[in-house]
């Protein structure tokens, strides 16, 4: 959820993004909290399970996870396919504030590489200017989105 937050802040318009897992459990506190802390609101975010998309026609699915790496050769015909594994903060048994603290690098990281994926979507000429459908995927509560579908004729499409 939180690669979701911030491909959706950073690409503004021109990117709509959907979020799904492999186990989705919905969003964690802690990734609502931490992302609340750079202005950006995951709260009303909900993840679907990667079965629901089978129709959709992305542009790229983005793997945020190794096991969702896997599950998303179920997807039909992205024009990419993204992976980039993070650490799944989630730890039960640690103390709370280290917890925040994981929570916080993780979602620095996934910060730091949602900006040059942004970025780098300006220099793709097969994406360039039209609008782009993303889906993140994710077997983690707390990490992933499912990609971009292709833009409609109306636009891209609303989360």
């Amino acid at each position: 959820m939180m690669a979701h937050g911030w491909l959706r802040h950073l690409g503004g318009d021109g990117v709509a993004v959907a979020s799904a897992g492999t186990e989705p459990k919905g969003v964690h506190p802690l990734a609502v909290s931490v992302m609340s802390e750079v202005g950006i609101d995951i709260s009303g975010y909900s993840s679907d399970h990667v079965s629901e998309y089978l129709a959709s026609d992305f542009d790229a699915v983005v793997t945020v996870c190794d096991d969702a790496r896997e599950a998303c050769s179920i997807l039909p015909g992205p024009k990419r396919t993204i992976h980039r594994s993070f650490e799944d903060p989630d730890y039960p048994e640690m103390d709370p504030e280290e917890l925040r603290d994981v929570f916080r690098r993780i979602r620095d990281e996934i910060g730091v590489w949602s900006e040059g994926f942004v970025a780098g979507l300006a220099l793709a000429p097969d994406f360039g200017g039209a609008g782009l459908e993303l889906a993140t995927v994710t077997n983690l509560e707390t990490g992933g989105s499912l990609g971009l579908p292709h833009p409609s004729p109306s636009g891209p499409p609303s989360p």
